[in-house]
C-alpha cells in the first residue's frame, strides 16, 4: 500500500515537471516571436546632460563587422533600426542565435542608443550585457549572436 502511495507521488511529481517545462519552453517561444516584454519604459539622458557639442558630427553608418553579413553598410538617418530575423527589420540576420525582433538602434539628439528587445540570446556592447538602452561610441562593437556591428563616420 506504501509503495503504491510513493509511485503515486512520483507519477504526479513527473507530471508537474513535464508541464514546468513546457510552460517554460512556451515562454521563451513566445519571447523569440513577438520581442519580450511589451511595456517596458527606458529612460534616456536629455541632449542637454550628454555633454554633446553643437555641430559635432556623429556616425553616419552602421557597418557589419564580422559574422554571415560581414561588409554590410547602412547610412544612418534619424529613423531607428531594428535589427533582427523578421522579414520587416531593417537590418535582417541571418544568423541563428537572432531572435526575429532582437535588438534596436535608436538616436536620440544625434547620439545613438542600442535597446535589447527581450532577445533570448542578448545583445552585448563590448563585453556587457544591454539590459537597457546604452549609448553606443563610434567604433564599439556591438555583438548579436555571430553577427558584429559598428558604428562609423
Amino acid at each position: 500500500m506504501t509503495a503504491e502511495i510513493v509511485l503515486q507521488a512520483f507519477r504526479f511529481g513527473f507530471l508537474l515537471l513535464l508541464w514546468l517545462f513546457i510552460f517554460a519552453a512556451f515562454r521563451v517561444v513566445r519571447a523569440d516571436l513577438f520581442g519580450g516584454r511589451a511595456g517596458r519604459v527606458a529612460s534616456v539622458p536629455p541632449r542637454a546632460a550628454t555633454g554633446r557639442k553643437k555641430g559635432a558630427r556623429g556616425p553616419r553608418h552602421l557597418v557589419v563587422t564580422a559574422g554571415p553579413l560581414s561588409g554590410t553598410r547602412i547610412t544612418l538617418g534619424e529613423q531607428a533600426i531594428l535589427i533582427g530575423r523578421a522579414d520587416d527589420s531593417t537590418l535582417v540576420l541571418t544568423d541563428d542565435f537572432a531572435s526575429s525582433r532582437h535588438a534596436r538602434l535608436t538616436n536620440r539628439g544625434g547620439q545613438w542608443y542600442v535597446e535589447d528587445l527581450g532577445s533570448t540570446n542578448g545583445t552585448y556592447l563590448d563585453q556587457q550585457r544591454v539590459q537597457g538602452p546604452l549609448l553606443v561610441a563610434p567604433g564599439q562593437p556591438i555583438r548579436i549572436g555571430q553577427t558584429v556591428l559598428e558604428l562609423r563616420s
